[in-house]
């Protein structure tokens, strides 16, 4: 299902290409896709409707979401992680970095009811990650004082 807008004084012929560029909305597809619709092959699709956007979008994001949660629970579960806490550092980056993009690519065309679910599971883990580099932490500060003493 598509909709032109020919809501344009040419009768929908489009005089120059930068008027596609000006439509706000979710932009889907790449260079390296081509949808055929009616014949013509087409790049890049921009959808305006945000209800039409939603599900697209919620997809797209809920994968890159699955994939965080699985290397977040894994990185939580794994006891051999280094003793620096660089592992839990690097996954409390990428949970910022998903809030950042989520933040300034999707939320417009995401329900609140959704942003809150995400938001809840990420939130709980960033706290446990954050337990588990304060206990690293911690342990390596005792470390370094056990082997060098308590000094005079």
């Amino acid at each position: 299902m598509y909709l032109v807008n020919s809501n344009y004084k040419n009768n929908g012929h489009m005089l120059d290409k930068t008027e596609l560029m000006d439509i706000d909305g979710f932009l889907m597809g790449s260079n390296r896709k081509v949808y055929s619709i009616s014949g013509c092959d087409i790049k890049k699709i921009s959808i305006s409707s945000k209800t039409l956007a939603n599900p697209v979008v919620f997809d797209k994001v809920k994968e890159k979401y699955d994939i965080l949660v699985q290397y977040l629970t894994e990185i939580l579960i794994d006891d051999d992680n280094d003793e620096s806490g660089d592992a839990y550092r690097e996954a409390l980056n990428r949970i910022e970095k998903f809030r950042l993009i989520i933040k300034n690519k999707y939320r417009k065309y995401l329900t609140k009811k959704e942003l809150e679910y995400m938001s809840k599971h990420l939130v709980f883990l960033q706290k446990e990650l954050n337990k588990k580099l304060l206990e690293t932490h911690n342990s390596f500060i005792e470390t370094l004082v056990n082997e060098h003493g308590r000094g005079r």
